[in-house]
């Protein structure tokens, strides 16, 4: 494995450090370009909250550091030799579903983006973004939101509401009912379902059973999945303008991705 950072000690013996007690969010980067890796690095060291755990060029070596590492939020190339980034994305989800990931990628093309989500990942970002835009982005993602990238919400949007290509889940819309719609709402704005419950005067359970319809329903499988059809379908606020120095707009989920760097 290429650029591990720390002897294995030091990495167990970070990893076993309790986090309770460290503030600091853990970063796994996966990535199999040297120089975009190192860059990546530097720019993450300068932030007083997060810590770089541990680096990897491919997929296989990454799912062998993530018992060791429990990093909070995984930084994920899509292609790479080996174990890409999706089937890499699908086992560490299988681990521990808490692991964030964040696809950082020069694909935006629409197979690449609904393969990730539907893989489990929690924010999908462009290659070329500003530094501001991944700093955005990191912090959407490891406070429990979804987030995509402004230069990928046209593909999102065309990829559900094409004409004819997805008339099932056009179709499957209609049989949303209105509590649903306001349940889809809030998932997409990074909602518990104990909050969804408390904003809505209802039990954590009965909020359960209208997310486990409405994945049924639209045939989506996850948090990621509802928050890009949300988009698609408008439930979403979409704010033009810079963003923290970031050029063009995004789409930012209400109250979902705060106006601060890391």
């Amino acid at each position: 494995m290429k650029g591990s950072l720390g002897t294995a000690d030091q990495v167990l013996g970070g990893a076993r450090n309790d986090k309770k007690k460290n503030s600091k969010r853990r970063i796994l980067i996966v990535e199999d370009n040297t120089l975009l890796r190192a860059g990546l690095r530097a720019l993450l060291a300068q932030e007083t909250d997060i810590e770089i755990g541990g680096e990897a060029d491919n997929g296989r070596d990454a799912l062998r550091l993530i018992s060791t590492l429990a990093p909070d939020l995984v930084l994920m190339d899509l292609t790479m030799p080996g174990t890409n980034g999706i089937e890499a994305i699908v086992e560490i989800k299988r681990c521990n579903r808490n692991i964030k990931i964040l696809v950082l990628t020069l694909h935006r093309a629409e197979e690449y983006i609904h393969q990730s989500l539907k893989a489990g990942a929690d924010g999908y970002i462009l290659k070329h973004a500003t530094h501001d835009e991944l700093r955005v982005a990191i912090r959407s993602v490891v406070n429990g939101k979804t987030y995509l990238s402004p230069d990928i919400s046209s593909v999102v949007i065309s990829g559900y509401l094409g004409s004819g290509k997805n008339a099932g889940v056009t179709s499957a819309w209609e049989t949303v009912t209105n509590r649903e719609r306001q349940v889809l709402k809030l998932v997409a704005e990074g909602c518990s379902n104990k909050s969804i419950a408390g904003h809505l005067s209802l039990s954590v359970k009965t909020v359960e059973k209208h997310r486990s319809n409405l994945m049924k329903k639209l045939d989506l499988h996850n948090a990621s999945m509802l928050t890009a059809f949300a988009i698609a379908k408008g439930l979403v606020v979409n704010e033009s303008g810079p963003s923290d120095g970031a050029s063009g707009g995004q789409w930012r989920i209400t109250a979902a991705v705060p106006n601060v760097t890391l």
